[in-house]
């Protein structure tokens, strides 16, 4: 694991900079991980986020990308079928594993995605 301070905090991450303890994440932690990637969380990055979060809180593993396009394109104003493009846009720097990434889910569960 690798130690790593965001916004004040001492947190152990991977090699890939996924978070060690899916536990010790709140919004700020996200915040200060998206700044480091060079995104500003709008109302869209939290919708994928909290998404994630909450899936994942509920069945253990990340949701199936079909599942959380369909879910998400509503929110996110799009068609489910166009979903997949808007994540890419809102999260540019690797779509689903850069939003596991910032919404701190661990590592070996976003390579299904």
């Amino acid at each position: 694991m690798v130690p790593m301070q965001v916004r004040g905090r001492q947190l152990d991450f991977n090699h890939m900079g996924f978070m060690a303890d899916f536990w010790a994440w709140d919004d700020e932690v996200a915040r200060g991980l998206a700044e480091e990637e060079g995104l500003q969380l709008q109302a869209g990055h939290w919708a994928v986020i909290r998404f994630l979060r909450d899936f994942y809180c509920g069945h253990l593993i990340p949701p199936p990308a079909r599942a959380m396009y369909r879910a998400l394109g509503e929110s996110l104003g799009r068609e489910r079928t166009s979903a997949g493009e808007a994540i890419g846009r809102l999260f540019p720097d690797g779509g689903c594993e850069q939003a596991c990434r910032i919404a701190g889910l661990p590592d070996y569960l976003c390579r299904s995605l």
